[in-house]
């Protein structure tokens, strides 16, 4: 099983790549605002405990959110690994899913992250604004708010996966087909280490 984190700040064409490398390695993407959706609207005890603290505009708590990604892992043993999306997004939460991926026999293998510059994704993102109704992809002070913010609390979760050296940074500029080759080439590299 080979398991990575792919991070990225808006616009740097996670999403895209996130895709891409799932049919690629036939990785089950773990998006934690999917998992929160799906445990939701099929009214599961986390689902529903989740949607309190939602109700009252708080932050579901990171054990709800441990039990919903171990729940994804259990259902998904037939996965040749897991790519994880929007989490973990401190560093307590990497330690928690540290924790969770060992008591699996398992653990993260890499932590890519894109690195794009900020004028580069400032005006990603405005192009995309224009066409995908996102009021915050419009407005470029909301814009750099947001990369900043990103870096801010992404620093920490770097720093957490850079103590076991597992932290790669990939160029995110240039065409598609070309950041995927780099991310592919990093994967196929880390596979043939594969420490877990």
């Amino acid at each position: 099983m080979f398991n990575l984190i792919l991070f990225g700040p808006p616009g740097s064409g996670k999403g895209t790549q996130s895709e891409k490398l799932i049919s690629k390695y036939h990785l089950k993407h773990l998006s934690t605002g999917d998992l929160l959706r799906s445990e939701i609207s099929n009214k599961t005890q986390l689902g529903l405990e989740a949607k309190r603290y939602m109700d009252k505009g708080s932050l579901v708590p990171d054990a709800v959110v441990i039990g919903m990604i171990n729940d994804a892992l259990d259902n998904n043993h037939d996965a040749d690994g897991f790519l994880f999306d929007g989490f973990p997004r401190t560093a307590v939460q990497a330690e928690e899913l540290d924790r969770l991926l060992s008591q699996k026999k398992t653990c993260i293998d890499v932590m890519l992250a894109l690195k794009v510059s900020e004028e580069e994704l400032v005006k990603r993102l405005i192009k995309r604004g224009e066409t995908s109704g996102r009021s915050d992809d419009t407005n470029e002070q909301i814009i750099r708010a947001r990369i900043e913010e990103y870096h801010k609390k992404t620093a920490t979760v770097a720093d957490h996966y850079q103590k076991e050296n597992k932290v790669v940074m990939v160029k995110g500029e240039g065409g598609v087909d070309e950041i995927f080759d780099r991310l592919s080439k990093e994967i196929d590299r880390l596979k043939k280490l594969h420490n877990c």
